[in-house]
């Protein structure tokens, strides 16, 4: 809606066509809206059939041009209407031919941009769904998130796919699993709850075992935790 107001104040105040500089500033810009608007309606009927129809047989600028192309000559015909009974403005002969392809101009390029900005807004990327440590990871090793140990200054992140050596603190590595529930067990190791299949006691820790049959220690001051999360029972 943004873009559509300004299309229509920056026309408004250039007012392209003789029959709108005529018009008050006021009844100017709402000639302008409605012109607009309906370049915008025919636009998007327009599209949705086009894509519908000839989606898989045209690349994107082709459906841009043939959008653009339908979409002004649909609103050059709807403003020769318009003009001739909202202002008395019908031109004839030669003065009709310019007047035709002016506003035949000016619907192309506003056709063109808001199915531009349309087609924009539609292919934005779609929103993360995975934990933003697997983009450290190489394209085949991004699997689901099992666990993550410190080896040295690194950090190993084991996933359904392998695992692979980051060089980061196990801290910041954590804050990068915020959409895989989970948690630290040791102050070596962070595990994904869904990846646990198993839990033995072992002295005042314990051992997790995973999806992937990797075994986790787990030291005595993080038992408490995996207890309150239903990993381990209680004796």
């Amino acid at each position: 809606m943004i873009c559509l107001a300004g299309t229509s104040v920056i026309l408004a105040i250039i007012a392209p066509f003789d029959g709108a500089v005529l018009l008050r500033p006021l009844p100017r810009l709402a000639y302008w809206m409605m012109v607009v608007m309906t370049t915008y309606a025919a636009g998007l009927w327009v599209s949705i059939y086009v894509v519908h129809r000839w989606a898989n047989r045209l690349s994107r600028h082709q459906r841009l041009a043939v959008i653009g192309l339908a979409t002004a000559i649909c609103v050059t015909m709807l403003v020769w209407v318009l003009n001739g009974m909202w202002l008395g403005f019908w031109p004839v002969g030669t003065a009709l031919a310019v007047y035709l392809a002016q506003v035949f101009v000016i619907a192309l390029i506003v056709a063109v941009l808001i199915e531009a900005v349309v087609q924009r807004i539609t292919t934005a990327p779609a929103p993360r769904v995975g934990p933003s440590i697997l983009d450290r990871l190489p394209l085949d090793k991004r699997g689901a998130l099992l666990a993550m140990s410190v080896e040295d200054h690194y950090v190993g992140v084991i996933t359904t796919k392998g695992q692979e050596m980051i060089l980061m603190r196990l801290s910041d590595a954590i804050r990068e699993t915020a959409t895989t529930p989970g948690l630290q067990v040791h102050r070596s190791h962070w595990v994904a709850s869904a990846a646990v299949t198993q839990a033995d006691r072992k002295g005042d820790g314990a051992v997790l075992t995973l999806t992937d049959g990797t075994r986790i220690p787990v030291s005595r001051r993080y038992v408490p935790a995996i207890k309150e999360a239903g990993l381990l029972p209680a004796r």
